[in-house]
C-alpha cells in the first residue's frame, strides 16, 4: 500500500470512497441525503489542496485510491475533518497507515493538540479515535440539509 499527498486527479476517487463508506456506514441518514452531501463535501473546493496548513493524503492498493484523509492545521490546533477507507477494504490496516503519515504532517507544522470530528452515533469512528489516545472532549452539532445530527469531537495532545 502507498500513502501519499492527493492530487487533483484524485478526487474522483476519493468522492467513490466517501459515497461507499457514507452509504455502509451511516444508517441514520437518507440516500438521497447522502449522495448531496458527498458530491457537495467532496471536492477540490472543499479540500483545496493548496491552502496553507491543508493536508489530504491518499492511501492507494494495486492503482486503485482505498482510503484518504484530511486534515486542516491552524496555530497550535490540527483538525482532522475526514478519514475514510473503503468498506471493502476496512481492517486491513490502512486507517492507521492514514494516520500515522498524517500525524507525522501535523507534528511537522507544530502542532500542539489534534482534534477528530465525527457523527455522534459512529461507533467505528468511536473506537477507532480511542484506540490512537483520542478522548471525547465536546459535543456540537452538524447540518446536512436544514437537519441538525449530533457530532462528537474527539482530542488528542501532543
Amino acid at each position: 500500500m502507498n500513502v501519499r499527498p492527493a492530487t487533483a486527479d484524485d478526487f474522483d476517487p476519493i468522492t467513490e470512497v466517501a459515497r461507499a463508506t457514507w452509504h455502509d456506514t451511516y444508517d441514520e441518514l437518507e440516500d438521497d441525503m447522502i449522495d448531496r452531501t458527498v458530491d457537495n463535501w467532496y471536492t477540490d473546493d472543499s479540500m483545496p489542496l493548496e491552502a496553507p496548513g491543508t493536508v489530504v493524503l491518499v492511501a492507494e492498493e494495486d492503482g486503485n485510491l482505498v482510503g484518504f484523509t484530511h486534515a486542516v492545521v491552524q496555530g497550535e490546533t490540527a483538525d482532522i475533518l475526514r478519514m475514510y477507507v473503503h468498506p471493502d477494504h476496512q481492517g486491513e490496516g490502512i486507517g492507521s497507515r492514514l494516520h500515522e503519515r498524517l500525524m507525522a504532517e501535523i507534528e511537522s507544522h507544530e502542532a500542539e493538540r489534534v482534534r477528530s470530528f465525527d457523527f455522534a452515533f459512529n461507533d467505528a469512528s468511536r473506537a477507532f479515535y480511542e484506540g490512537l489516545g483520542f478522548e471525547q472532549t465536546d459535543e456540537g452539532e452538524v447540518e446536512i440539509d436544514g437537519e441538525y445530527y449530533p457530532e462528537a469531537v474527539y482530542t488528542l495532545e501532543l
